[in-house]
């Protein structure tokens, strides 16, 4: 952040702040950092008449660009809809495991003589809601910020409506990997079990991760509107 005078290079202090004041995909994040840098670097090159001049220059770039405060929200709007892009995709991507957890369930419960306990089977039944519910609120979010948007604007809460989408998609997602670890207890076949088990609990981590990424996204959005 230093000129090579030893002296503060207000660009390279300026993009710092922002970058620290935005959330989103970090590779989003980084190329619109990059892109707004290269152009205070462009702004201050054009304000420039020569060396004494440049640490002035790239001062008045920054205020012509405005502060942090005035431009983050703008950013931070655009890193918002591509994490609940991303957020609803992988939910889109990731609910047809519902559907799995509960045919297995109900295919091991049953292949012994052994009765599941009764809040297990009620469980299950709410598995396939779950990923029928998720499966079109995602898609109804993609198109909401895909093909809609260039004719429509985007609501402004669907980030947080696809965050708790994802939200409500993990934690059934981790109830149904106790459901089958307790259903495949009662069957024979343990190996698959275990598999299913494993590849649920590893999509449960994915599906958590990017919901809490896009709360928090959501919530800088909500509390700063651009």
């Amino acid at each position: 952040m230093r000129t090579p005078g030893g002296d503060v290079d207000p660009i390279e202090v300026h993009v710092a702040e922002l970058a620290a004041a935005l959330h989103g995909p970090a590779r989003v994040k980084s190329r619109m950092v990059t892109e707004f840098r290269e152009g205070l670097v462009d702004a201050a090159s054009d304000l420039s008449c020569g060396p004494e001049s440049d640490r002035d220059a790239a001062r008045r770039a920054v205020h012509e660009f405005g502060t942090v405060a005035e431009i983050a929200p703008s950013f931070q709007h655009e890193l918002t809809i591509v994490q609940a892009r991303h957020t609803a995709r992988t939910v889109a991507l990731v609910a047809p495991l519902l559907f799995m957890c509960w045919y297995l369930a109900q295919a091991w419960g049953g292949s012994t003589g052994n009765r599941l306990p009764d809040p297990v089977p009620l469980l299950v039944a709410h598995l396939g809601g779950v990923a029928v519910s998720a499966s079109l609120l995602a898609a109804a979010a993609l198109g909401a910020t895909g093909v809609l948007a260039r004719r429509f604007p985007t609501p402004h809460r669907l980030p947080l409506v696809v965050a708790w989408t994802a939200t409500a998609t993990a934690v059934t997602l981790g109830a149904g990997a106790l459901t089958l670890a307790l259903a495949s207890a009662l069957a024979t076949d343990w190996p698959s079990s275990l598999v299913a088990g494993v590849v649920v609990i590893v999509f449960h981590a994915r599906v958590a991760a990017s919901a809490r990424a896009c709360r928090e996204c959501a919530r800088l959005s909500v509390a700063a509107p651009c």
